[in-house]
């Protein structure tokens, strides 16, 4: 049994959600390794919605276990929220969810540096979600964070909130001039929290090699998409965390060898939330349209997602850095109704044509697309659940993708819910070696 790890190829909210959903019956474990609630995932099965935020996607299908790893930052009263949400809709939690000891807590602090530094950046700002998960992360590396594991250490929990929200207010009151944080409105829904995560707390990473050691196959579930990574991404234009395939180890504790193959996953077009480049987007009525149609909102702070054609340029680096071994395709039928559609296949850049993805985000800024036009398909593959049922002209156009990208083609996505899917399963057990448990 191979262990999988499914990311996105594109800037996010590609669908990984869905697919993580799709794919968990086949596994024994579903773990989250990066990213905080700033990553929205919405699941939709037998026409019920779910928006996942820290829970992993996987929670909804089958009856496997899930991991919320060290990798990734947590607010814990809104988990309580989430996992108290998901018992109302039916969903069993207690014996199936479980939540590093080791995971670095989000303050309500750092969701108010996040909005401070936005607005002290003013024009240069990144877009972030404010929901404090970059200042997490900073704190985390300075060492002034409180880890999930603090949370039960009710005896020395006040003394550590103590200390790190004077430390923190020193930065509101001196840099911002804002109101500082009373210590005890920090400290007592953070007890509270923890008294109601207590019994989900663990060592995450025993508990893996636990699993790995008996034999479970794994998941690992990645947030954002491959373009926001720390190190990889469009940088300053990305988020704070390692989003891409390496990070598993670090955020996990799994070592290398126990990483079989990955899976990433694109839109058949493209989008893009906040600022940052997007050389591929389109702000005529075709980028509208396809907002329209593919409701592109974000789940987490419903913003309009920027919009545009698919960007090989940039899908083709993700496939390389995360050594993708296949890819889905969701979202073939929002474009349905496109007679032409244009697959951006180089940049140019000052006049020259580039097929890489340059390191500097100003001269990405200024990078053309150059596309190649495809016959669209004119007929619907809406709710299409068979790749040979699909239109001649949409498997040609999903063919040329995985030409482009030098993987094959194993799930394609026709529809929000889950039985919207067409899963390829003799190329997906030749290319990613996975074979279903039921």
């Amino acid at each position: 049994m191979s262990n999988l790890v499914v990311l996105g190829a594109q800037w996010g909210d590609e669908g990984k959600g869905k697919i993580v959903d799709l794919l968990t019956d086949r596994f024994d474990t579903v773990v989250r390794y990066q990213g905080g609630a700033n990553a929205g995932h919405t699941v939709v099965a037998e026409g019920v919605k779910y928006i996942l935020h820290q829970v992993p996607s996987g929670i909804i299908n089958g009856a496997g276990l899930c991991v919320v790893a060290n990798g990734v930052v947590v607010d814990p009263t809104a988990m309580v929220g989430e996992l108290l949400e998901l018992k109302q809709k039916g969903i069993e939690v207690d014996g199936r969810f479980v939540l590093s000891d080791r995971a670095q807590v989000v303050m309500p602090y750092h969701g108010e540096l996040d909005r401070l530094t936005e607005m002290r950046l003013g024009k240069g700002s990144i877009g972030t979600t404010g929901k404090g998960i970059g200042p997490a992360y900073e704190s985390k590396i300075s060492r002034a964070g409180l880890r999930v594991g603090d949370l039960l250490t009710n005896s020395k929990l006040r003394e550590k909130v103590k200390d790190l929200v004077e430390r923190a207010n020193e930065l509101i009151v001196k840099l911002y001039n804002e109101r500082p944080f009373d210590v005890d409105e920090v400290y007592s829904p953070l007890a509270a929290a923890g008294e109601q995560l207590a019994p989900y707390i663990t060592n995450t990473a025993d508990l893996l090699h636990r699993r790995i050691e008996e034999g479970s196959s794994i998941i690992f579930e990645g947030a954002q998409g491959a373009m926001l990574d720390i190190d990889h991404g469009t940088y300053p234009f990305v988020t704070s965390s390692n989003t891409t395939v390496g990070s598993v180890c670090s955020g996990t504790g799994v070592p290398p060898k126990h990483i079989h193959r990955s899976l990433g996953i694109a839109k058949a077009y493209c989008t893009r939330v906040g600022k940052g480049p997007f050389p591929s987007e389109d702000e005529t009525e075709a980028g509208e349209k396809m907002r329209e149609i593919g409701g592109e909102f974000g789940a987490t702070t419903g913003r309009p997602r920027r919009c545009g054609w698919f960007d090989a340029v940039s899908a083709c680096y993700a496939a390389r850095i995360n050594g993708f071994d296949a890819v889905a395709i969701t979202k073939i039928d929002v474009l349905d109704g496109f007679s032409e559609i244009q697959v951006c296949i180089a940049y140019e850049l000052d006049g020259k044509r580039i097929e890489h993805v340059p390191a500097s985000a100003t001269e990405m800024e200024r990078c053309k697309p150059i596309y190649k036009s495809v016959p669209g398909w004119r007929d619907s593959t809406s709710g299409i659940d068979g790749f040979d049922d699909l239109p001649d002209k949409a498997k040609r156009y999903l063919d040329y993708l995985a030409g482009l990208l030098g993987i094959p083609v194993v799930i394609i996505s026709t529809g929000p819910d889950r039985r919207h899917s067409a899963v390829r399963e003799d190329v997906y057990r030749q290319s990613l070696q996975v074979i279903p448990n039921h």
